[in-house]
């Protein structure tokens, strides 16, 4: 482990191996976002894509590559990253590798919101916000019906699932309900799809990614980490234990929302 301390008596911590493995896989995912942006039916080398993104190329490259593919990779990028820090932000609270957002019932609350939706009508605007509102007033309902005197993790899990397990066959209900070609595009978003994302749908994942990565990593992450070690001891080391998972869990549970709207 690599100390870098500052003047002020601030010091981070740095694993190389940990530090290497991120590095890697974020290099990973922008070559392959170049690849992705180059392919279609319109095909673009990536030192061609890399020239569109540095201000070069022709008008059609420019359009093709900005307006409709990079839009796309970008959400897709955002969405993944969201998802991996909502679902580490879950399993280090919740002390346990079950809990990631699938399980604990987010997911299926945002894709009930866009169902409600599809069935009784409405823009595609409005079912990427009716996906919000689902995930997070499935947030709310986990976390009251969890509440005993604190939230503690093997709770929140049992009742995730039970929520989850309910969820999943209103869902199929609502699929039954709706119309038929709506029941056919309602599919398509529930299984997850990149058609016509623009940057109206990137933004809020951006601002999201922009907003909560520092927060979850540099103010929250050392008493993130003493949780790890129990409530009971995270509370003597002065970690306000009931706050901070109130506050984290409604930040992974938006980045669920946002990233099941986007995509």
């Amino acid at each position: 482990m690599i100390v870098i301390r500052t003047p002020d008596g601030l010091s981070l911590r740095l694993r190389p191996r940990a530090l290497a493995v991120g590095t890697g896989c974020a290099l990973l995912a922008l070559a392959l976002g170049v690849i992705a942006v180059g392919s279609g039916d319109y095909p673009l080398s990536p030192v061609d894509v890399l020239r569109v993104l540095t201000g070069g190329g022709d008008p059609a490259e420019h359009f093709i590559v900005t307006e409709l593919r990079l839009p796309r990779v970008v959400t897709a990028l955002c969405v993944g990253a969201a998802l991996a820090l909502a679902g580490a932000v879950f399993q280090s609270l919740i002390r346990n590798p079950l809990g990631s957002p699938d399980v604990l019932g987010f997911t299926q609350g945002a894709a009930t919101g866009a169902l409600l939706v599809v069935v009784v009508g409405g823009s595609s605007l409005a079912l990427g916000a009716a996906a919000v509102a689902g995930g997070l007033l499935t947030g709310v309902l986990v976390h009251a019906l969890a509440w005993r005197r604190g939230v503690h993790g093997y709770r929140l899990i049992l009742v995730g699932i039970g929520i989850s397990a309910i969820l999943t066959g209103v869902n199929g209900y609502l699929l039954t309900r709706a119309p038929l070609m709506d029941a056919s595009r309602a599919v398509l978003w529930l299984t997850g799809s990149l058609d016509g994302r623009g940057w109206v749908n990137a933004l809020p994942l951006l601002v999201a990614l922009a907003v909560l990565v520092p927060t979850v990593f540099l103010a929250c992450g050392p008493a993130l980490r003493m949780t790890e070690l129990g409530d009971d001891a995270a509370a003597a080391l002065g970690v306000p234990v009931q706050r901070l998972r109130l506050l984290l869990l409604g930040a992974a549970v938006l980045l669920v929302s946002l990233a099941a709207a986007g995509a």
